[in-house]
């Protein structure tokens, strides 16, 4: 077998891999933050919210848990427009992301307030402190911390579950390559160079966690 690499595209090609890098990482910060926001207010639900709420989320919960993540992408974008819902490429990758997130960052955070000691709720009772802001205050922040690295890891992997949304056009890294192995039929080269970008923006954002679990919770370190 005689095969000669050759990456001679990169110098063509590489504002197409610049974009899709750049959509990518545009996917990963709206899923990470809106998915962790999600998570925390079902995680809230579900651990303290009102009886007749808990049912619904635990629903919204199994049902994205349960199912893959590209049926949930072609639903959003190829279902939803059945209902006149209708969004571009991008926005349904976001809207997508988001959902997934929240479902598993629901169960990790729930799983942290689980573990808080019942004293901590009577603590912020003790202070004439609502619910909400016991919750927000005194409950939400140690369970963070004792989840933080879990959460990190779903971000990541969140992050590398989105190279499905070029099934639907949406231009990141994956749209990308194969844009160029179809150009160029340098398959082997093409999906190199973007899995070795994959893993050292997976690299890059673990240690971005890392550091911010660092920043916000010093005393423990829960980044570790």
């Amino acid at each position: 077998m005689n095969y000669a690499f050759d990456y001679g595209w990169l110098f063509e090609y590489w504002p197409v891999l610049a974009k899709g890098l750049a959509v990518t990482v545009e996917l990963t910060l709206v899923g990470g933050v809106l998915g962790v926001a999600l998570g925390v207010a079902c995680a809230w639900a579900r651990a303290l919210g009102p009886s007749w709420l808990r049912p619904f989320v635990a629903a919204y919960v199994e049902l994205i848990r349960n199912t893959p993540f590209l049926i949930q992408l072609f639903f959003i974008f190829f279902g939803l427009p059945a209902l006149g819902l209708r969004m571009g490429e991008l926005e349904a990758a976001n809207l997508a992301m988001v959902v997934n997130l929240g479902a598993y960052g629901c169960e990790i955070i729930r799983a942290g307030i689980q573990a808080t000691p019942k004293g901590q709720f009577e603590a912020g009772a003790s202070l004439g402190m609502s619910r909400i802001q016991t919750f927000w205050h005194v409950v939400l922040v140690p369970a963070l911390q004792r989840i933080w690295p879990a959460l990190s890891s779903q971000i990541v992997i969140v992050m590398l579950g989105s190279a499905a949304v070029s099934q639907i056009a949406t231009e990141d890294l994956t749209f990308a390559a194969n844009f160029i192995q179809s150009r160029t039929f340098r398959a082997f080269e093409a999906y190199f160079v973007s899995t070795l970008i994959y893993l050292a923006l997976a690299i890059a954002l673990r240690q971005l966690l890392r550091g911010v679990g660092w920043t916000i919770f010093p005393r423990r370190g829960a980044a570790r």
